[in-house]
């Protein structure tokens, strides 16, 4: 099965955020991962704007040609700021407002009321929603009871584990995956993937729809370039891995 790769350019806001100016370029970014090969771009616009600003959001809903992705938390700001853009898909996060980056996924049995009403709200604009999740089934199958048609499996234990002991890394991942599959559940996986172990859980999960990749990426285009990097990474979703 194929799987979209969908860059995630929060790091490029960063960069250009530290200096000021427009340097270097969230939009013509954007539109060179999509010119480069990848299938969708992601955003994860926080309450303090410190990387992707909600003004940068409007901005790609123009320029996004494939899928705009926009993650974070369901504030009121972050909800009026999705319904406006209307993106392909929204990923719903149970960031805390002071998190350096995503580190856990949603207990949707505590929170079932709650997602249930943010989602019914993006499915009446036709958004696409995504909820990221820890590899839990109790928490997969709350997914499905508040209606949202993917999950994002939170892999950064994955990648903490993987150089250890990559069998049981991966291990809950694909229990997690295939309950997801049972249930029709379209399976998007993103957090610390990187070279060295993506293919190896692509092979694990042949039916992952999604990987949303930033960081690491990111970080590789200072070495690689952004197109030989994107390429990269598109050939590791394509190996059988190991």
């Amino acid at each position: 099965m194929h799987t979209r790769l969908s860059v995630n350019i929060n790091k490029i806001a960063t960069l250009r955020n530290a200096r000021g100016g427009n340097i270097p370029d969230v939009i013509k970014t954007a539109k060179d991962c999509e010119l480069f090969g990848a299938e969708g771009i992601t955003v994860h616009p926080r309450p303090d704007e410190r990387h992707i600003r909600y003004d940068d959001v409007i901005e790609l809903k123009e320029a996004v040609t494939t899928e705009l992705n926009i993650e974070g938390y369901p504030t009121n700001e972050f909800l009026a700021l999705v319904l406006k853009v209307k993106p392909t898909q929204c990923t719903l996060v149970p960031d805390a407002s002071n998190v350096i980056t995503s580190n856990q996924g949603w207990d949707t049995i505590k929170h079932k009321d709650f997602l249930k009403d943010v989602i019914e709200q993006l499915h009446e604009f036709g958004i696409r929603t995504s909820l990221f999740i820890n590899p839990v089934e109790q928490f997969i199958e709350g997914a499905k009871i508040v209606n949202s048609n993917c999950i994002e499996l939170y892999t950064g234990p994955f990648a903490n584990i993987f150089t250890i002991d990559k069998y049981k890394a991966i291990s809950p991942y694909v229990q997690s995956a295939k309950y997801a599959q049972s249930l029709d559940l379209k399976v998007n996986a993103g957090h610390d993937l990187n070279l060295e172990n993506l293919a190896f859980f692509k092979k694990n999960i042949p039916f992952t729809a999604e990987v949303s990749i930033g960081h690491a990426l990111i970080s590789d285009a200072l070495y690689y370039g952004l197109n030989n990097t994107i390429q990269m990474y598109l050939r590791q979703l394509k190996s059988i891995g190991s």
